[in-house]
């Protein structure tokens, strides 16, 4: 298979119809490393709210079990379209995730923020960073998946393009980034767990790293200091020495697919395995679309 087939077959399909396809190909094949790092940066955009950050510190969890908490975020997403959103195992998923926010008092617009950092995280890192930008079609199934996303866990006024998701992102962040001690607790948490994956000495270069690709706003909202030029160019240089490497390589076979790692689970995982223990014993609701009884039930996958 030639480095560019994929991109031609995914031209060829529709984003409205195909997302779930078009994201499996974006996450397991085209872009398996540089999906997952965008939408790494998405969840640290997070902790620039201090709202939101307060409810993460409040938990402990991150803490507490760190590399769970952040492997169970990852794996949930994972669950919830691996097979497709409106699959059974898509829907499960989703209700699980409903069940753990249920616990908590979260407004729609926090909501709406944390979903558009999943649709323009990966953009944007793939756009800066990856082999080669997304094309129309990749783009549109990001804003697809969001929506559906947003459908099954209720979330309301979701926009319907790239530009809508963007255009909120910003606007909230204008509005909400400040700093707050959580941010800065939650966030350190995070970063001693990337740091966990490489050994002891590298830890510092990769924290600087790490630090070195992040903007300015969000920065002085987690209450770190802007990174030296060299770092930052240093940063950028390497990565877009690994794309020139990638685009280089051989596409990737499909009979291997990209799927999580999780440090946690080294020897699988079931649903219920993910997030905090307390969920197992909350009630599932029906999802929005089956209270109001738009859902048929089919179960289609799309894998």
């Amino acid at each position: 298979m030639g480095r560019y087939s994929r991109l031609h077959q995914i031209r060829r399909m529709d984003p409205s119809r195909d997302y779930a396809e078009i994201l499996r190909l974006i996450s397991q094949y085209e872009f398996p490393w540089d999906y997952r790092q965008g939408v790494g940066v998405a969840f640290l955009r997070d902790y620039g709210v201090p709202r939101i950050s307060v409810l993460l510190d409040r938990t402990q969890e991150f803490e507490r079990a760190g590399q769970k908490r952040y492997d169970d975020t990852v794996l949930l997403g994972y669950e919830m379209a691996a097979d497709g959103f409106d699959s059974e195992r898509g829907r499960a998923a989703a209700r699980h995730l409903n069940r753990i926010h249920g616990k908590y008092s979260i407004p729609n617009e926090d909501f709406r923020y944390v979903l558009a950092t999943t649709v323009v995280g990966p953009k944007r890192w793939i756009d800066r960073f990856g082999w080669r930008p997304l094309c129309a079609q990749e783009v549109q199934a990001l804003v697809e998946a969001g929506r559906r996303t947003a459908a099954v866990m209720g979330i309301e006024d979701v926009p319907d393009s790239y530009a809508g998701f963007e255009e909120l992102l910003e606007a909230y962040e204008a509005r909400m980034f400040a700093y707050d001690p959580a941010n800065r607790r939650v966030a350190n948490a995070t970063f001693r767990v990337i740091a966990a994956w490489y050994p002891r000495p590298l830890r510092p270069l990769i924290a600087r790293f790490s630090l070195a690709l992040l903007d300015e706003p969000l920065l002085a909202a987690l209450g770190f200091r802007p990174q030296p030029r060299w770092a930052r160019n240093s940063a950028e240089a390497a990565l877009r020495l690994r794309a020139r490497c990638v685009r280089r390589l051989p596409a990737r076979p499909r009979r291997f697919p990209s799927r999580p790692q999780p440090r946690s689970y080294p020897f699988g995982w079931r649903l219920d395995d993910l997030g905090p223990h307390w969920a197992r014993n909350r009630p599932l609701e029906p999802l929005p679309d089956e209270r109001d009884g738009a859902h048929d039930g089919a179960g289609t996958s799309t894998r």
